[in-house]
This record gives structure tokens, C-alpha cells and sequence, in this order.
């Protein structure tokens, strides 16, 4: 049972999040919008609330899961370096000249 959960992707990429947060916003905007006019010709302020709750629930189920339309643009990594070559910085550096105080 757990090898099924384990094999959902659980990530977007950058461009997916900029999308997500795009979606999210413009639903959420759409809503209230829809809602304060509604709300306002019927003068009833809990249709507005309502209206809004609900594009705020329609956002959530399209931009929370990391659904495929997130994912199109995965980052390329740079190759993993062998830890028994190391890095540049961690060897001491020979023959360097420190530079002088002048007093």
C-alpha cells in the first residue's frame, strides 16, 4: 500500500509555482469580484462571503496538488562531484603572498 503513495510526485517546478500562484490569484480576484456585485445587487452580504468561499475552494483543488500542468520544466542539476576529489577551496593554498600592512 505505501509503494502506491510513494510513487506520486510531490513537487512543481518553478515555473509551475509562478503558474499555480497566477491561477490562484486570478480565481480568488474573479471571485470576489463576482460576489461583491452579486452581493451587492441582492443586498444580501452572505452571498458575497459564500461566492467567495467557493472560488477560494476551487483555487485550493487546482493549485495545492502538484498536478502534471506544474511539473512541464524540471531543473537540470549539476552532476553529483566524487567527495574523494573535493573541492578547490578545501586544499591549502601554497606560496601566497599575504599582503602588507603599511604603518
Amino acid at each position: 500500500m505505501l509503494s502506491i503513495f510513494k510513487s506520486i510526485p510531490t513537487h512543481m517546478d518553478y515555473k509551475g509555482q509562478k503558474l499555480a500562484e497566477q491561477i490562484f490569484q486570478g480565481i480568488i480576484l474573479v471571485s470576489a469580484l463576482v460576489g461583491f456585485i452579486y452581493g451587492l445587487i441582492i443586498e444580501q452580504f452572505g452571498w458575497t462571503v459564500y461566492i467567495v468561499l467557493g472560488g477560494f475552494a476551487i483555487s485550493c483543488l487546482l493549485t495545492l496538488p502538484p498536478w502534471p500542468m506544474y511539473r512541464r520544466h524540471p531543473l537540470a542539476w549539476q552532476p553529483v562531484v566524487p567527495e574523494s576529489q573535493g573541492d578547490v577551496r578545501d586544499k591549502p593554498q601554497e606560496n601566497v603572498k599575504k599582503p602588507r600592512k603599511h604603518k
